[in-house]
């Protein structure tokens, strides 16, 4: 259902109850997701962002109900991925003299994308549009999340629509962040920040001071997924603020898989030991953990431990993927360590020790390793390591 989020704005945007994986199948989004667009109406006409392709039409019929969408004179876009710009080629065979604004990367990633000769018009931080009444002003940010991410204020009406940063994969029939559930809300957001946005924390942090440093008021702050905040906006920002600063809380995670059991009596004992030093923890069984669920813990969390038995002269398999995102995704200000049994040789330990150290994670103390089965003294020295760990993470 269309929404005027302020006097002259609408939201046609589009709600997917049904969506549980994103980016491929690279996210899970356990509470859906929403594709936001939306309609300004001043002398000019103007759409910021469309919706993914596979609701092109619901998007129309959004649209048709605030203006005919040949009456639209600027489309906005401000990133190229295909679930805001999906719905481009439909709008534009309805008024395909309009002008489409993009960033300066945009300017290769749009046409990129969908290999049409449109009117595009490239902006850079600072540019504005006057479209009567009010003016359309750009801010470039690239790498929220991509080289081409803009984001566009409506002055006038001190809104604020920035794509993808301060957003949530959150499916509600509400629009507004006042109005649902905040323990819900914080959590999407979270989620959302700690599995797309943590590589880029360094330039969240300046590109939230460069935009603070405009002095532009911001009353509403409309993303491109999830709701919208309009009661105390710049309550996510500094949020983001704090996400991106990554100084974690006092808590761990133990992250493992087994073959015969041995492997999660270690993990056991090891909470044991992060529990004596007063470090709470959640062990997370790899082959059934819910992936970005496991990622948000150990983004919050200051230690990671990893427990595998050896397998072909390493770890399990099931770890490999989470050990590729502990690379990828940057973490910083952690702590780790690692445990393991074995039968024959023994290398999962070591090689998870030294894959940590690349991804910059110190490792806290020496690993253990269980031949076979583990002994009371293999599960007593499990308990040392996870308070070893555990006074790491309080020293940090």
């Amino acid at each position: 259902m269309v929404t005027e989020i302020c006097e002259g704005v609408y939201w046609v945007g589009v709600v997917d109850w049904a969506l549980r994986h994103f980016h491929g199948y690279e996210l899970s989004t356990p509470r859906g997701s929403t594709y936001n667009s939306y309609l300004i109406k001043d002398e000019k006409t103007v759409l910021v962002d469309t919706v993914w392709g596979p609701f092109a039409d619901e998007f129309l019929a959004n649209v048709r109900e605030v203006v005919d969408p040949a009456a639209i004179d600027i489309v906005v876009a401000n990133h190229a991925e295909s679930d805001h710009s999906g719905g481009l080629p439909a709008i534009m065979r309805h008024c395909p003299e309009a002008t489409v604004v993009v960033s300066k990367r945009g300017a290769e990633s749009v046409p990129g994308h969908y290999h049409q000769d449109w009117n595009f018009k490239v902006v850079g931080t600072g540019d504005k549009i006057n479209i009567g009444q009010h003016e359309l002003v750009f801010v470039e940010a690239p790498m929220l999340h991509w080289p081409d991410s803009m984001f566009t204020y409506l002055a006038g009406k001190n809104l604020l629509m920035p794509n993808d940063a301060f957003g949530q994969h959150y499916a509600t029939d509400k629009r507004f962040n006042d109005e649902v559930d905040q323990h819900e809300l914080y959590e999407e957001a979270l989620r959302y920040y700690a599995n797309i946005l943590t590589p880029f924390s360094e330039m969240v942090i300046k590109k939230i001071d460069e935009v603070l440093a405009l002095g532009l008021p911001v009353d509403m702050i409309a993303p491109s997924h999830g709701v919208i905040w309009r009661d105390d906006p710049l309550q996510i920002v500094e949020k983001y603020k704090e996400w991106a600063a990554q100084k974690g809380e006092q808590r761990a995670v133990i992250l493992y898989d087994t073959m015969w059991q041995g492997t999660r009596l270690m993990a056991e004992a090891v909470g044991a030991g992060l529990a004596a030093e007063g470090v709470p923890y959640k062990i997370f069984y790899a082959p059934v953990a819910e992936r970005n669920q496991v990622l948000t813990e150990i983004f919050r969390a200051k230690a990671v431990v990893v427990g595998s038995p050896t397998v072909n002269r390493g770890y399990i398999s099931t770890l490999g993927t989470y050990m590729e995102d502990l690379r990828g995704l940057g973490f910083k200000n952690k702590v780790g360590a690692a445990f393991g049994s074995y039968g024959w040789s023994g290398e999962a330990v070591k090689i998870i020790e030294e894959h940590l150290e690349r991804c910059k994670i110190t490792v806290a103390a020496p690993g253990v390793r269980a031949k076979w089965q583990p002994t009371a003294d293999d599960l007593a020295a499990c308990a040392e390591l996870g308070r070893e760990v555990a006074r790491a993470v309080k020293g940090a």
